[in-house]
C-alpha cells in the first residue's frame, strides 16, 4: 500500500492530504475488490517477488502488465477498474491528471516476470534454462537469416513452429523485434508482387502473424502493425491471388482484427470491391468449411460497421452470390447468409439488388419455418424492409406466389406481442389490398384488417 504514496512532492499541502487519503482508500479497497489476498495464491505466496513485478495498486504479482500514458506499469484489470469503475482521471502512482486512458501491454516486463518465475520455481528442472536459451538463440538466428538471405520461406516455417509452442516464445519473438521483420516481409509484396519468392515469403509471414492476433486487448503491437494501410493492402492482394492456405491466414487475421473494433473505412474505400469478391469466393468454397464460416463472420462484422461497406459489397455482387448459396446452406451458414442479406437490404442498392434477382423472394421464403426461429425472424425483417421501402407490385405478387404471405398469416396468429409480429401486422396493413385480390387470401383476415371489398 505504501508504495502508492511516494509521489506527491510537488502538490500543495491541501492536495497532498487529499491525494494521500484517496490513495489509502483505494489501496484498502484493492485488497478486497481489485486484487486477491496473499492467502489465495498458493504458489505465488511462497516466493518473494521483486517489488517492480508487483502492481502499485494491489501490490500483487502482475500477470498482464500494461503501461499507461504516465509511463507507470499496472496490472490491466486493476488500472481499468481504477479508470472505469471508480471513474478516476489520475495516475494512481503519480496522481498526474490523465487525458489518454489507453493502455499498452508491457511485453518486456511480462517476459522478465515469466523468466524470474521459471528460474525460482521449485518444480523447474536444471535443464529448462539451457532449453529456453536455445529457443531464444534459434529465434535470433532465424530473424538474422530473414534479414540477410533471399531464401526466407524455410526460416519462416521454422519460426511458425517455434511460435506455436506458447506465449513465452511469442514474447521472445516480440522483444527481439520479430514483428517488425514480418511487417517488412508482408509489405514487400506491394513493391514486387510478380516475384514468386517475395509473394511466397509474404504468405508465410502472414502464417506466422496469425498466431499472434488474439484480441485487441493483449496484442496492441500486432494490431498496430496490421492496421497500417500498407499491410492491409498486402493482405488484400494475398486474399485475391494467394494460395488457399494463405487466404485462410488472411481471413483469420482480419476476423480477429474485426473483434478488436478495427476501423474498416480506409480499407473498404480503397480495396473494398476486390476484398469482398475474394471473401465471397472463399465463402462459396465447400471444401474448407472453417474458412467459409470465417468469411461469413467477417462479412457480417464489416457490413455492420458502415453503410458504405454495404454499397461496396453489393457492387462486388454479394446479393447475387448469397441468394444462390442460400438453398443448399446448412443451418449455421443459412443464418449467416440471411443476416448478411438483411444488412444489405438496409440500403437502397441492396433492396434493388434483391428485387431484381428472380430467385430472391422464393429462396428466402423457403427458409421461413424451415431452419430456426432466428432464421425465421431474419426472413421477416428482410421482407419488412422490402415492403416498407421498395414494395414493387412484382415483389408483392411474388410474396403471394411463393407462399410468403401464407407464412406471415401463421405468424399473425401467434399469441402475444413481439417486434416480429408487429412487422407482420405492418406489412398486412400496407399491402393487404393487393394480396386480398387473390382467392387464397383468408377471408377472416379481411375483417381483422378492416378491408373493404
Amino acid at each position: 500500500m505504501y508504495n502508492c504514496i511516494y509521489i506527491i512532492d510537488n502538490i500543495d499541502i491541501r492536495e497532498r492530504g487529499n491525494c494521500m487519503l484517496q490513495m489509502m482508500s483505494i489501496s484498502v479497497k484493492s485488497l478486497s475488490t481489485i486484487g486477491s489476498t496473499p492467502k489465495s495464491s498458493n504458489h505465488d505466496s511462497e516466493m518473494e517477488f521483486p517489488q517492480d513485478f508487483r502492481c502499485p495498486i494491489s501490490m500483487e504479482l502482475m500477470k498482464e502488465p500494461v503501461i499507461i500514458s504516465t509511463g507507470v506499469t499496472y496490472e490491466r484489470k486493476n488500472i481499468e477498474k481504477w479508470f472505469f469503475s471508480y471513474n478516476k482521471k489520475t495516475c494512481p502512482a503519480t496522481m498526474q491528471n490523465i487525458v489518454n486512458f489507453g493502455v499498452t501491454p508491457n511485453y518486456t516486463l511480462k517476459r522478465l516476470i515469466l523468466v524470474w518465475q521459471n528460474s525460482h520455481s521449485p518444480s523447474s528442472s536444471s535443464s529448462s534454462s539451457p532449453s529456453e536459451s536455445f529457443k531464444r538463440d534459434e529465434i535470433v538466428s532465424l530473424l538474422n537469416t530473414l534479414a540477410s538471405s533471399p531464401f526466407k520461406v524455410k526460416s519462416l516455417k521454422k519460426l511458425k513452429e517455434i511460435i506455436k509452442i506458447g506465449d513465452e516464445r511469442k514474447l521472445d519473438f516480440i522483444i527481439l523485434g520479430g514483428l517488425d521483420v514480418l511487417f517488412k516481409l508482408v509489405v514487400q509484396v506491394l513493391l514486387d508482387c510478380s516475384d514468386f519468392a517475395v509473394f511466397q515469403a509474404c504468405e508465410e509471414a502472414l502464417g506466422v502473424l496469425q498466431h499472434f492476433v488474439v484480441s485487441g486487448e493483449d496484442d496492441g503491437k500486432v494490431i498496430e502493425l496490421l492496421s497500417q494501410p500498407e499491410c492491409m493492402k498486402s493482405m488484400v492482394i494475398i486474399l485475391q491471388r494467394g494460395s488457399k492456405e494463405a487466404r485462410v491466414y488472411v481471413i483469420s487475421i482480419l476476423k480477429k482484427l474485426a473483434n478488436s473494433s478495427f476501423n474498416w473505412k480506409v480499407i473498404v474505400d480503397d480495396q473494398g470491391i476486390g476484398m469482398f469478391k475474394s471473401m465471397l469466393e472463399l465463402a462459396s468454397d465447400e471444401i474448407s468449411t472453417k474458412a467459409s464460416s470465417s468469411a461469413f463472420d467477417l462479412f457480417i462484422k464489416i457490413l455492420d460497421s458502415s453503410k458504405k461497406s454495404r454499397s461496396k459489397a453489393i457492387e462486388a455482387g454479394a446479393m447475387c452470390t448469397l441468394i444462390e448459396l442460400l438453398p443448399d446452406a446448412n443451418k449455421s451458414k443459412c443464418e449467416k447468409i440471411l443476416q448478411i442479406i438483411k444488412l444489405l437490404c438496409e440500403c437502397v442498392d441492396g433492396r434493388v439488388a434483391f428485387t431484381e434477382h428472380r430467385l430472391a423472394t422464393g429462396a428466402v421464403s423457403q427458409k421461413m419455418f424451415d431452419v430456426s426461429d432466428m432464421a425465421s425472424k431474419i426472413c421477416v425483417k428482410i421482407f419488412s424492409l422490402i415492403c416498407s421501402f421498395h414494395p414493387t407490385e412484382k415483389v408483392l405478387e411474388e410474396m403471394m406466389v411463393y407462399g410468403v404471405v401464407k407464412k406471415l398469416v401463421v405468424l399473425l396468429h401467434t399469441s402475444g406481442q413481439s417486434s416480429t409480429k408487429n412487422k407482420v401486422v405492418d406489412m398486412f396493413k400496407k399491402h393487404s389490398n393487393l394480396w386480398s385480390r387473390y382467392p387464397c387470401f383468408p377471408d377472416e383476415l379481411k375483417g381483422y384488417l378492416c378491408l373493404h371489398h
